[in-house]
């Protein structure tokens, strides 16, 4: 293997490993694996983003650094995969009824904003010298945001269900959708005219007919083939057919022209309209992650200081006008669309940046003679550093949030506004299990109720139905006001983390005392103490849950339903008193 690693053939096994062929590609991945454990948590520790860690850990071992891999193109192919699966955990958490709910911001604000900075873009790329087609090109491929840096940052904030990150998601969703019509577009710069329209039309028919084949596939058979897998209780063929269906979906959209992670996305849509979505979502995880961290070391093996020193200035500039052209017209789309100054300006800094699919377009572009060799190398160097400065220009954003007078945290608005004419509901802490069974048992009783959760995807997906779910954390007396405590008939409080049942309930208890408040708590003698701390009442949820087992059981011996009640009602009265004695051998008695 490179560089030697000292191995002697003392043992059969070291002499067979010596006569191995060498793989230097599994070398390679080693390198990146190993730089990654190394960097990326020094970049934790100092309390930086794990991106700037990966993009860091690849410009260190990269051609440009210390040379540890020179060949990028080797590990390219599958760093891709991580914007695959990220993707497709995007379709997943986006049905097809979600993104009909989300097409205001998709095919509104999204497609506004790749046409305006497009033509921006492009515009000065002319104005400057370039061609035609080159300026369409450069435009196009400006135009882009990086989608998985947004989402890892939104996600780290915790702010992906925001508004902010709403309105983020479905601008990058667009520019997703537009990945596959300009590299069809580039692909055509350098042919007659003439021609471009009429082989547009056509692949758009081909692409039109090949996607409703898919959305059929998925619809008519997706449902039938898991349910079958699933019946085998074979949890790797199940993982398997997964894996087949992303990389194959992917792997058919690529062959009629439009990208793989597009293919991806609409796979994961096909799934979010299962019953299978959470195991999927489950298996498919560690993979994105691994997966994106080796994409996110390959963009780092770009950065070519040498280059860039060299060419400072001229880079320079660069980062500079796509940074303040995208961030100042999606502030300015944004307030055309009526959202205020403080989440435009978070939203336009944390979008300014180029995309990973800007490297895919700039090298078709080089490829097909499009674009000259040193314009490109240029425009990538530019759009790498940009992406390496997005968490700083979100940390930008929220500061320059704050200079504006107005409240950083949209959620509290979106309560506010949402919730003020609300008289006599119930505030749910917490939209789990529990707090989507309470919630459903309210809505059919006609009982109005507000619910807040720390989970983004949660929220996310519950307030595509327009559930009154939203992203917050139920302890902050904000939050609380915000949604109508002081109006409020009772509460629940159904949060996994002791410290914050206990928490939420001190600042309830403390600033809204006529609140009833019933809380979900852990077992017997947490219930105790919440009810000493002030709780209208504690439920246990594993004593309920082993009174109701007790029931089953009792009912499945020829127990009498009389009989179960009364022995369950008596439990319920003593508020499970004797659950909480000491369980003793039959016939032994206490002392």
């Amino acid at each position: 293997m490179r560089g030697g690693l000292g191995f002697h053939a003392r043992t059969p096994w070291m002499g067979m490993l010596r006569q191995m062929p060498e793989s230097s590609y599994l070398t390679d991945v080693l390198f990146l694996l190993v730089a990654a454990v190394l960097i990326v948590p020094v970049a934790q520790r100092l309390r930086l983003s794990p991106i700037l860690g990966y993009l860091a850990a690849g410009a260190l071992i990269g051609p440009y650094g210390f040379a540890v891999l020179a060949d990028v193109e080797g590990v390219k192919t599958l760093a891709e995969f991580g914007i695959v699966f990220l993707l497709f955990m995007i379709g997943l958490e986006l049905s097809v009824e979600r993104l009909r709910v989300m097409s205001r911001l998709v095919f509104g604000l999204g497609s506004v904003q790749v046409l305006t900075c497009g033509l921006a873009l492009g515009g000065l790329a002319l104005w400057l010298g370039q061609s035609a087609s080159a300026a369409i090109l450069i435009g196009a491929g400006l135009a882009l945001s990086s989608t998985a840096l947004v989402l890892q940052t939104l996600v780290e904030r915790g702010e992906l269900a925001s508004r902010v990150g709403r309105t983020s998601l479905g601008i990058l969703l667009f520019q997703d959708l537009a990945v596959g019509p300009l590299l069809l577009l580039v692909g055509m710069l350098g042919e007659d005219a003439a021609s471009i329209p009429l082989a547009l039309g056509l692949t758009a028919m081909r692409a039109a007919i090949a996607l409703a084949a898919i959305f059929i596939f998925g619809r008519l058979l997706l449902r039938p083939i898991y349910r079958t897998i699933a019946s085998t209780a074979n949890p790797e063929i199940l993982s398997a057919m997964t894996l087949l269906i992303v990389l194959g979906i992917g792997w058919a959209t690529e062959q009629i022209g439009i990208s793989m992670a597009l293919g991806a996305f609409l796979a994961g849509m096909m799934l979010a309209e299962t019953e299978y979505r959470h195991h999927v979502a489950a298996d498919i995880q560690p993979l994105r992650a691994i997966f994106l961290g080796l994409f996110f070391m390959t963009v780092g093996m770009l950065i070519d200081l040498p280059y860039i020193l060299e060419h400072a200035a001229i880079v320079g500039l660069l980062i500079l006008g796509i940074l303040f052209v995208k961030a100042a017209l999606v502030v300015l789309l944004c307030r055309v669309f009526r959202y205020p100054w403080n989440r435009s300006l978070r939203i336009g800094l944390l979008l300014a940046q180029g995309g990973e699919f800007s490297f895919v377009l700039f090298g078709v572009g080089m490829q097909l003679g499009v674009l000259a060799e040193t314009t490109g190398q240029l425009l990538l160097a530019a759009v790498t550093l940009t992406m390496a400065l997005t968490p700083m220009l979100a940390f930008l954003g929220n500061r320059l949030a704050r200079k504006v007078g107005q409240d950083v945290e949209p959620e509290i608005e979106e309560i506010t506004e949402e919730t003020e004419r609300l008289r006599g509901h119930v505030i749910l802490a917490g939209f789990g299990r529990q707090g989507q069974t309470v919630a459903r048992l309210l809505t059919e009783r006609g009982i109005p109720y507000v619910a807040m959760d720390l989970d983004a995807n949660n929220v996310t997906l519950w307030r595509s139905q327009k559930l009154p779910v939203y992203y917050g954390d139920a302890s902050r007396l904000d939050m609380l006001r915000a949604a109508g405590a002081s109006r409020a008939l009772a509460a629940l409080i159904a949060i996994d983390s002791r410290q914050a049942t206990e928490h939420t309930l001190a600042v309830l208890r403390q600033n809204f005392p006529n609140l009833r408040v019933v809380v979900r708590a852990h077992d017997y003698r947490h219930g105790r103490d919440l009810e000493a701390a002030g709780a209208t009442a504690a439920v246990s949820e594993t004593l309920e849950a082993s009174l109701q087992l007790a029931g089953t059981v009792l009912r499945s011996i020829g127990t009498s339903e009389d009989s179960i009640h009364d022995l369950m009602e008596e439990a319920r009265r003593d508020n499970y008193a004797s659950f909480s004695e000491e369980i003793r051998p039959l016939g032994e008695t206490k002392g």
